[in-house]
């Protein structure tokens, strides 16, 4: 995709961030940016820092040191309803809101917009149907959303991503609990908004196969540091990743996309 003018300019860039717990670095120098119209994946060993990173960019862990920046300016000068309108964010944690169909659940992205009484207006509701067809979510619309498969409670929360209409998306771990089948279609529907909607996402990932087909910058992830930042071809290698996930080389097969867990 070519860009110009402003569009070319990041959207979210971090600076010499610093993100830990309780006032302790764990990880220093994060430095990253991503447009719109990109995909930006954070990948690395279990434990080496993605989600506390995601965490610490969205708001939910207090910044050691550095900055955030969303279209040029320091987030933290935002208000939390703008950055709403602007960020849509999907975590890990496995919600069960009592007595809420598919739909409503979508309806609450709108929430940024709707004031206090959180009434949607026939614009808003229109807005949530369109979330729910983009990902073919019509058809459980009315079904209780604790009654509904992983698969189809991933694609209801990216509608609920959606409907905030967002510039970017960040989300953590978004194929975890899912089978093979629901990861390539929560990703494939992600690719199509990227491309339609010119979102950009930060997202980070186990899988090292659709971290190469999705992304279009790599962020690698170990432990104290930001190893590597780089577009899948410079990434995806095996001495590479071999060293990253501290595996024997020769363990990942790049024609395959597949990783052995053997420690060195």
């Amino acid at each position: 995709m070519t860009r110009t003018g402003k569009e070319d300019e990041y959207y979210i860039k971090t600076q010499n961030l610093s993100v830990g717990y309780d006032g302790k670095a764990l990880i220093e120098e994060v430095n990253f940016s991503v447009k719109r119209g990109e995909v930006l994946t954070l990948i690395g060993p279990n434990g080496s820092g993605k989600s506390t990173i995601l965490k610490t960019i969205v708001g939910q862990l207090k910044r050691i040191a550095g900055v955030v920046l969303l279209e040029g300016g320091d987030i933290r000068e935002r208000t939390r309803n703008e950055i709403a309108k602007k960020m849509a964010i999907l975590m890990t944690e496995r919600l069960q809101p009592e007595l809420m169909t598919c739909r409503d659940m979508v309806s609450t992205g709108r929430y940024p917009y709707t004031g206090h009484l959180g009434l949607l207006s026939e614009e808003d509701k229109k807005i949530v149907e369109d979330a729910l067809r983009q990902v073919d979510g019509l058809e459980i619309a009315e079904r209780p959303f604790t009654a509904i498969s992983d698969g189809q409670r991933q694609r209801i929360l990216l509608a609920r991503a959606l409907s905030q209409q967002p510039e970017i998306i960040i989300l953590d771990e978004p194929t975890s609990f899912l089978d093979i089948r629901y990861k390539l279609e929560l990703l494939s529907i992600l690719k199509k908004m990227v491309r339609e909607k010119n979102l950009a996402v930060i997202m980070s990932l186990h899988e090292l196969d659709l971290a190469e087909r999705v992304s279009d910058l790599v962020v690698c992830v170990n432990g104290d540091r930001i190893d590597k930042v780089g577009p899948p071809e410079e990434i995806f290698t095996s001495d590479y990743i071999a060293r990253l996930y501290h595996m024997e080389p020769g363990r990942y097969d790049p024609c395959f996309d597949t990783l052995e867990f053997v420690p060195r």
